[in-house]
This record gives structure tokens, sequence and C-alpha cells, in this order.
């Protein structure tokens, strides 16, 4: 089937779907933000060295600083500081970076642990020096609780030494050159008080005054990683000095004037996750970051299939690249996955809001790390698809997409690698959730019933966890490591069926929420499309424990078909919603229907007169 696309949106319905995708506050969440990304400073896309690149991204970063009513505002704010990721991260993935660290990680962790403002920071406010976070060494990353990086109270002098002790314990990877201006930084190290280790804390630390290291302080560039530019380092401390109150103290701990370590927590794990918490809000950036880039090229990619014409059928002339079904497809499909990224990133976002009393607080960070691992998983597949989709124009640089294809790999390391974290995630859910009965004879659903679809996903997350148990328990006794390597895969595939059905949930309450009329009809047709793909993976699986049949196998494909058709034929006014405004496409080429004119050649032969040959003058 060929799908016409379909006429624009009315924008009452492109609005409705914009507050779907944002939330229903998007002009005060997200209004800022897509209007600093219109200007002159942050459009500019002219090729330059990295180290120029990563000059403009702290240029960026000052002038965003200046632009804020409050820096302080901007770090308390979880939801201002997913919404600035939204936007910067398909713009300048260095920018998105090192803001996250210094609103986020930097001030955030400061603010969190200065309640009663005991600690002047108006000049880190101001932005006189940017922050940065220590935390992750070169032989310890996900396992942060091993750190090995000390700060030892030294009483006569009434403050702490840190030292690193070796190789291993040098801090991996934080952006703490003097590129941008003096730097401070937040050190993970374990506390050290009367020979009593007390576990991992957090430190404010002097970096660089803008040209060398601080005293103590030694600083060495990273080879150049893949993506964007930043100023990663190894860096290492030999007795450098700050005084007590450069303890970020709290319920985790403190040190008090006589030299005494006081804690409300036993648990050295529960201390370091205390002190380290703005982890989580960053494993939410992330996943803002990711959504937005997905987006963006998503938007990129179907603009030039709508303009980029190939021969069509014998006798037909030319059609677009997206009459074709090999091309509309994928980008269907693309559309239904970043709707559904974007769903369960409000979902994450909301559950975490709503805990911050405390009430299912453990639940809701789980889910924000479960859905930072699968939307970033699900953008790189989007956006890789959708640079192929735009051949050989996708990957020059001004086009934008390239940059996002090597962005979105650090995203999925960022705040922890997305397996560990998911591996952490299947650890719990494994002996949490509860055990459901999937298997047995039971009525045939209807596959246009997108609850029953749901359902569908239910149970095959339910059969990943069964599974897993079952391979745990048939493996030896007393071999903890064994046992977990039988059932981990399958636990592995539990969790991210969870953020699948998550994500369906999600779609289901929007689609719930709108009106009936067009917006509501177009969100259920992605809907549909989203969870016939889902369950689609798993039809084996469902038809042998019986919660399909083999007709609804056999007639699956068909129906997928169908909503890929649907879908595409209104894909191209469904990008509008993403609220991208034109300036934004203006320094990517193939965004726009004259993307050919970008190459022309003003000294050309066509753009001189033809030569008058001989034979032609004679005539004359």
């Amino acid at each position: 089937m060929t799908p016409r696309p379909a006429a624009a949106l009315p924008s009452a319905v492109t609005d409705a779907l914009t507050a779907v995708l944002f939330g229903p506050d998007f002009p005060r969440e997200h209004a800022f933000w897509r209007r600093l990304t219109t200007t002159e400073p942050f459009r500019s896309r002219t090729s330059t060295t990295p180290d120029e690149q990563l000059a403009r991204s702290y240029e960026r970063l000052r002038l965003i600083n200046r632009s804020l009513d409050s820096a302080a505002r901007l770090a308390c704010d979880v939801r201002a500081l997913t919404a600035m990721h939204e936007w910067l991260g398909p713009v300048d993935p260095t920018l998105a970076t090192v803001a996250g660290i210094h609103y986020n990680l930097f001030l955030g962790s400061l603010l969190d642990h200065d309640s009663e403002g005991r600690r002047d920071l108006s000049g880190l406010l101001h932005m006189d020096e940017i922050g940065t976070f220590l935390c992750t060494e070169v032989a310890h990353g996900n396992d942060a609780a091993e750190v090995e990086t000390t700060a030892t109270y030294d009483r006569a002098r009434d403050g702490f030494v840190l030292r690193t002790p070796h190789a291993g314990a040098q801090k991996f990877m934080p952006n703490t050159s003097p590129v941008g201006g003096p730097k401070s930084g937040l050190v993970a190290a374990r506390l050290v008080v009367g020979g009593t280790d007390h576990g991992v804390f957090l430190l404010l630390v002097p970096l660089t005054d803008g040209v060398d290291a601080r005293p103590g302080v030694r600083v060495r560039r990273l080879p150049a990683r893949m993506g964007s530019p930043v100023d990663h380092c190894l860096t290492s401390f030999d007795d450098c000095f700050v005084p007590r109150t450069a303890l970020l103290a709290g319920p985790q701990g403190h040190v008090g004037h006589g030299g005494e370590f006081g804690s409300a927590l036993p648990s050295r794990r529960r201390r370091l996750l205390v002190s380290i918490g703005r982890v989580t809000p960053g494993k939410l950036a992330m996943s803002a970051c990711a959504v937005g880039s997905a987006r963006v090229a998503l938007a990129v990619a179907v603009r030039y299939a709508g303009n980029r014409t190939v021969a069509g059928p014998r006798g037909t002339g030319t059609v677009p690249v997206y009459a074709h079904r090999t091309h509309h497809g994928p980008l269907a499909e693309a559309l239904a996955t970043v709707f559904a990224m974007s769903l369960l990133h409000r979902r994450a976002l909301d559950r975490w809001e709503a805990s911050a009393d405390g009430a299912d607080r453990g639940t809701a960070e789980r889910l924000v790390a479960v859905a930072k691992g699968w939307i970033t998983w699900q953008a790189r597949g989007v956006i890789v698809e959708c640079r192929e989709r735009c051949g050989a124009q996708g990957l020059l640089e001004h086009n934008g997409l390239a940059e996002l294809v090597t962005g979105i790999e650090g995203t999925i390391t960022a705040e922890g690698d997305n397996l560990a974290v998911h591996a952490k995630a299947a650890a719990e859910m494994l002996f949490s959730a509860p055990e459901q009965a999937v298997d047995g004879v039971r009525a045939p659903g209807d596959l246009q019933d997108p609850a029953h679809l749901r359902g569908l996903l239910v149970a095959v997350e339910a059969l990943c966890f069964a599974r897993a148990r079952a391979r745990m328990g048939a493996a030896p006794s007393g071999d903890a490591l064994g046992r977990w390597n039988a059932g981990s895969g399958a636990a592995l595939r539990g969790v991210e069926e969870h953020a699948a059905r998550q994500a369906a949930e999600a779609f289901a309450e929007a689609v719930a929420a709108l009106p009936e009329g067009p917006a509501r009809e177009r969100l259920a047709e992605v809907e549909r499309l989203y969870l016939l793909r889902q369950v689609g993976r798993s039809t084996g699986e469902l038809l042998a424990v019986g919660r399909v049949t083999a007709e609804q196998v056999r007639v699956w494909p068909d129906l997928y078909e169908k909503a890929v058709a649907t879908v595409a034929a209104h894909a191209p006014a469904l990008v509008e919603s993403f609220a991208l405004p034109d300036e934004f496409f203006a320094g990517r080429p193939i965004a726009g229907p004259a993307y050919a004119d970008a190459y022309d050649d003003p000294d050309g032969p066509w753009h001189r007169a033809a030569p008058v040959r001989p034979a032609e003058e004679a005539a004359r």
C-alpha cells in the first residue's frame, strides 16, 4: 500500500500532540530553551577544530548562565533541567554535557547538602568558576562505592588531605582542564577520620585557576573520544588540602569541630547513595537528551524523504523517496518509537517528582534507571535508522545527523552504563515483582483492542522473569555468580519488556486524556503501531503459552502493514508536533526543499552562457 501524505494537521491538533510529548505546561517548561536554540550564538554550525568547538560550548554555557533568572532555581528544578537537555542535546552535545555536570551534579549537589545556606555559593552561581564532578576512577566506574581516592582528616589543620594512592585511583573523565575558565569540583573520596574509613563522601575542591591546576592537583587530558569534544581528563591528588567545611555534610555524615565523625546512616553504601543522589536526576537528563536528539533526527529524515525524488515506475516520472514502503516504513516505526520514548520519559519524570516526599522513592528511582537505559538504546536505533535513510547526505557534518549518531553513545554510558543499570534493576525485580501465571487455555483476545495488546506485553514481561527464576533455581546451589549468570539473560530481557510495557501504559493514559477528535485518532494510530510492533517480537512465545492463536500469528503481518501505512500517511504532519522552529533547520541543508543549492558552485560552467559553435555562427 502506498500512503498518500495527509494534509498538514490543524494547529489545534498539533498543539494537543505537542502537549502529549512535552507535558501540559510547554510554555513554562520549554519555551525559554526552544527560543534560546534559535538565537544566533546557538545556530552556528560552522565546521571548526575540536578545541574551537569545545571553547564555543563553554562560551555558550556562560551565556546561558547570564540569561537565567536564577542558576539555583534551575539546579533545583528537575523539570527545568530535563527541558534544558531536551533542547540542548541535539544542538550542542558538548554543551549539554558540561551544562548537566555544572547545574545538576555540581550545583545541585551543593544545594541539596546546604539547605541552611551556610556555604557562600554566590561566586559559583554567577559562574566565576565552572563546576565539575569527580566520582569514577580508572579502576572503578559503576562500582562507585569502591573508589580509592582518600580524604584523611588532619586534626592539626582542621581539614582533609586528598591523595590518589595509585594509577587506578585517578579520577577518570571529569572535564577538569583549564579550558572554559577556572573550575572547582566535587570529589568522591573515602573519608578517613582517626584511622577509620567511613565510606565515600563528596568534598568541594578548587581544581584550576583557568590556566594551571591548583597546588596538589594534577590534570592530564585524555585522548580524544568519539563524538562531540569534551575536555575529559585524568585527575589525581598529591596531598591536596581542603578545609573541613569542604565536606558535603548531611544525614550521611559530618565531622564536628573537635574532629569527631557522626552519621545518621549506619550503612556506608547508604551514605554514598545519599551523597551522590544527583545521579538519578542525571539519568532523567540523559533520557531527555536522547528524546530530543531522536526527534531532531526523525524530523530531518522525514523532511528529506519528502524532498528527495527518485525515478518512479515506468512512465510515471519521479516520486519522493518517501513514497516507497522500504523508506517510509522504517520512519513510521521510528515515529512510534519516538512517541513511546517521549511518553516514558514524562512518566518517569512524573513518578520521580511525585515520590519526593519519600513515598515509593525506590520504585520511582528504578523506573528512572530502567527508562534511561531503554530510551537511550531506542534513540540509538532511531538515529542510526534516520541517518541511513538520508544516505550519504546523512554522513556530512553540516546536516547534523553524524553528530547525533556519535553523541548518543556518550548518553548511553553517562550516569551509569545501561547494561549495568539494567542488571541492577533486573536483580531487584526478580525478587520483588509478583509471579504471574501466563499460560493456560483462555479465549483469544481481539488484536484490534489496545488493552488486549498491553495485556500481552504484561504476559511477555512475566514470561521473561519466570524463565529467569526457573533457570536460577535449576543452577547448582552455593555458586551465587553461577546462579545469576544462568538467569541474567532472561532477567535483562524482562527489564526491557518492563520498560516497553511502561511506555505502552503511558500511551494509553495519553490517548484517554485527549478528547474525541483528530488528535486522539492520530495518537491512537501511533499507539497501535507501537503495540503491534512490540508484541509482534514475541508472538512465538505467546503462541507457546496459549496467549495468541495460530490464526492471529498468521494475520499479524497484515495488521502490522496496515498500521505502518496509516502512520506513514500522517508522519510528515505528525513531526510538526515536535515543535522544532524553522530556525532550527536553517543550518541543516537536507531539512529544506532546496538542499541541493548548498552544493552549488558559483563558478560552475552551468552559470556561464554556452559558447557559440562555429556552425551556429555561420548559420547566423
